[in-house]
């Protein structure tokens, strides 16, 4: 039998964490930082998650962008915020499994300084190149980096963020060799690629099929295992024929999670309100519009995916001895 005092102590440490997670929650407005600049794949997806909230809670989403190192910047702000569900991170595949290997100093830890809440969506990398570049495939593109080794450049949106990651694979991939330009952002990567000051992008669907269907940049692969929607007529690099992508996949992923210790019934309710949102037929359709494949599961899911791609990068940054700035 369950002594006095120690049943006690339960029913108190029970009305606690029932006090904690309120249930009016949400009754304030809701931040959600993206750790990089406007425009890129996660700022797209937190304002279409962010509006969808707004309308099924009647509570305000802000959307602040906190840009710099690859990401962690804006992520440590987020772990060290109060755990109240008030201030969430779009967190991506960079962000939350790649930065660990990268930055041997990370602030935060992916798995132990946050809680996942929802995997919002899925997100195919497009590689691009400016229409100067004389290639109209991934076959000929290999061609012509082995022939010009060092000659050509790639934008990502920083050291360690999914795009380069994405590069530095292909790289590793092909035995290729192309120049990395880090940026501060998505945006000002695809900005300077459409300008020509840099020569290949290959990075999120939803910042660069609009510059590719107005032909400003030339689609040559997509790193999904399936064709876009969107661009039916550009290949997989999969499909490339080039040996050594024959198994080719490096889609990126992005997904909410709040700091660690954020009450349960907090997390499990902003999942609900997410997924609910994410599996209803016009979200579907308007991600799909952008590039985006949406992914509702539960935070639990989430989690264990994150874990798996903290394993599965480690070796590619290590091997293409990816470091921090």
């Amino acid at each position: 039998m369950m002594k006095r005092s120690t049943f006690l102590i339960a029913i108190s440490v029970l009305a606690a964490a029932t006090a904690w997670a309120d249930p009016t929650y949400p009754n304030k407005p809701i931040r959600i930082i993206v750790p990089f600049t406007p425009g890129g794949s996660p700022d797209v997806l937190a304002r279409t998650i962010g509006q969808k909230i707004t309308e099924s809670t009647g509570v305000p989403v802000l959307i602040e962008n906190v840009a710099g190192a690859g990401g962690t910047i804006g992520a440590d702000r987020v772990a060290k915020a109060a755990a109240d569900g008030y201030t969430l991170l779009m967190g991506h595949v960079g962000t939350l499994a790649v930065a660990p290997a990268v930055y041997p100093n990370l602030p935060y830890d992916p798995i132990k300084s946050f809680a996942p809440v929802a995997w919002v969506a899925k997100v195919p990398n497009v590689l691009a190149v400016h229409p100067s570049m004389p290639v109209n495939n991934v076959a000929e593109l290999v061609k012509y980096l082995k022939a010009n080794p060092g000659k050509v450049n790639y934008g990502s949106g920083g050291n360690g963020s999914a795009a380069h990651l994405a590069m530095e694979y292909f790289k590793l991939s092909t035995q290729t060799f192309v120049v990395h330009v880090p940026y501060r952002g998505t945006a000002p990567s695809v900005t300077d690629a459409v300008a020509g000051q840099i020569q290949m992008v290959f990075t999120g669907a939803p910042a660069l099929v609009p510059m590719v269907k107005a032909g400003k940049l030339r689609a040559i692969a997509v790193s999904s295992p399936k064709r876009l929607d969107l661009l039916p007529d550009v290949p997989t690099l999969a499909e490339s024929g080039v040996k050594g992508l024959e198994s080719f996949e490096a889609d990126q992923w992005y997904g909410l999670v709040a700091p660690a210790g954020t009450p349960a019934a907090v997390v499990q309710k902003l999942n609900q309100v997410v997924n609910a949102n994410l599996a209803a037929p016009e979200m579907v359709a308007r991600l799909k519009s952008e590039g985006a494949t949406a992914t509702p599961t539960s935070p639990e899911a989430f989690g264990q995916l994150i874990q798996r791609e903290i394993k599965r990068w480690r070796p590619v940054v290590l091997n293409a001895k990816i470091t921090a700035d």
